[in-house]
């Protein structure tokens, strides 16, 4: 799905083209197929090829992958993700992005207070 947000609109081989370690050829027209089955992405024919795009907002779809990645790792806890996240990359994240989480975390705390 990044590539085809980032390449819109793009064939199945511009696809596998761009994947690092890319699947066969078939695979990713495997992938393709379920994702416009899944009304996911969509398609036209440009002469002999198929040209595919993403039908959905990026940020819809990437709340998607969160909820997916939440129930099936985290037992639908965004607190284990959360932790996760930060056990995995505490050294590499930068002072910059560890403020704008004690940001976030204050508005979820004002929210959460002011609905009390």
């Amino acid at each position: 799905m990044d590539i085809l947000y980032e390449r819109q609109p793009c064939s199945a081989q511009e696809i596998q083209q761009g994947l690092p370690d890319p699947p066969s050829y078939s695979a990713v027209r495997a992938l393709l197929a379920r994702l416009v089955d899944k009304q996911l992405v969509q398609f036209r024919q440009e002469g002999a090829r198929y040209m595919y795009f993403p039908c959905v907002a990026e940020a819809k779809a990437q709340e998607s992958a969160i909820s997916r990645l939440l129930k099936t790792f985290f037992k639908g806890s965004p607190a284990r993700a959360v932790s996760a996240l930060l056990d995995m990359d505490a050294e590499g994240m930068s002072a910059r992005e560890i403020e704008e989480i004690e940001r976030k975390i204050q508005r979820l705390k004002s929210r959460k207070n002011n609905n009390d």
